[in-house]
């Protein structure tokens, strides 16, 4: 079962299956002190979009220890990856931020029997889904335009996809 794809790495019952999502938005307000009222406030459009995955990975049950290591190398690749949902759903493009580990319960040769991870994902906007798409389709022909967002990765999503503005 897919439960939700970040570029091309699918988190499922054998990569990394997460048991919580928590997704924090905010919006932008700037404030402008006046006297004898109520501060004026103006809304400077939305502010960061921060997605928590937090997950247990038991190698040789659920998931693959192998999975944090790609989602490192995602992660050092320093791109924006294009995150959807079972649905269909595109949430947009996020970068990972960070990946949080703990190991415990280690065999007589050490191989952790239970991995817990936290994911956190930050939306970055300047990567947009237009120029993923197209980047995407410029590294499947071969070709390369000047500013491609080549480095971005773009699930190959079914026809019903539909994207989410959020």
């Amino acid at each position: 079962m897919v439960v939700l794809c970040l570029g091309r790495f699918v988190f499922s019952m054998s990569t990394a299956l997460f048991h919580e999502l928590q997704r924090k938005r905010n919006w932008k307000y700037a404030k402008n002190s006046r006297v004898g009222a109520r501060d004026a406030g103006q809304f400077n459009g939305p502010g960061d979009d921060l997605i928590t995955l937090t997950g247990v990975i038991a190698p040789g049950q659920v998931g693959s220890a192998e999975s944090l290591d790609m989602l490192t190398d995602m992660a050092d690749a320093g791109a924006g990856y294009v995150l959807v949902d079972m649905l269909g759903n595109v949430h947009g493009v996020f970068i990972i931020s960070s990946l949080d580990e703990t190991q415990t319960y280690h065999d007589v040769i050490g191989i952790a029997q239970k991995i817990e991870f936290t994911l956190t994902l930050e939306r970055a906007d300047d990567l947009t889904l237009a120029g993923a798409a197209a980047a995407s389709g410029a590294a499947a022909t071969g070709t390369q335009t000047a500013g491609s967002l080549d480095a971005v990765p773009v699930p190959d999503a079914p026809a019903y996809v539909k994207s989410k503005k959020g």
